[in-house]
């Protein structure tokens, strides 16, 4: 146990150490001309307009939330995929499929039960439909909710609908 502690202080040392000559060589040798069209803020070539320190809109984090939400269900679909196209293949009868089926530490037999390659197969789809409709829900909830308008009108937002007064 001492040796393992000794090497990770030596690790830690060494990458301090690295850290602390990376920001003095730098210090010592990039140039320093401040300058005020160095210290605006940079928007995209555009000229600003108004203070850096103005609100976000809330819109892009919604957005960006949304698109996470939604595209990060891409990385269910492969391990879904390889099991379901696995033992479909399997219940067909295709031996090459049979070994990607093994149990882990089990016996490579070489042979699977085409009922059991089958019911794995409707279990992984019934599963994909279960995932499908939770999406469909959370995306019908935010479309109800407009979240998925870029623009939504402050009067929407308190509740008033237009011709609601009359």
């Amino acid at each position: 146990m001492p040796e393992l502690v000794l090497v990770v202080l030596i690790f830690l040392a060494a990458g301090l150490t690295l850290l602390a000559a990376n920001l003095v060589v730098g210090r010592l040798i990039r140039p320093d001309r401040p300058s005020p069209e160095k210290g605006e803020v940079y928007e995209c070539g555009e000229v600003p307009v108004g203070s850096a320190w103005v609100q976000f809109d809330l819109r892009f984090y919604v957005v960006a939330l949304l698109f996470v939400i939604f595209d990060v269900e891409l990385a269910f679909f492969f391990p879904w995929a390889v099991v379901f196209g696995s033992a479909a293949r399997a219940a067909r009868g295709d031996a090459e499929a049979a070994g990607n089926l093994q149990p882990l530490g089990g016996p490579a037999t070489g042979a699977v039960d085409a009922g059991a390659a089958d019911g794995l197969a409707w279990v992984a789809f019934a599963d994909i439909l279960v995932f499908f409709g939770v999406l469909l829900v959370g995306f019908a909830y935010l479309w109800r909710r407009g979240d998925l308008e870029w623009v939504r009108s402050t009067a929407a937002q308190n509740g008033y609908a237009p011709g609601a007064d009359r």
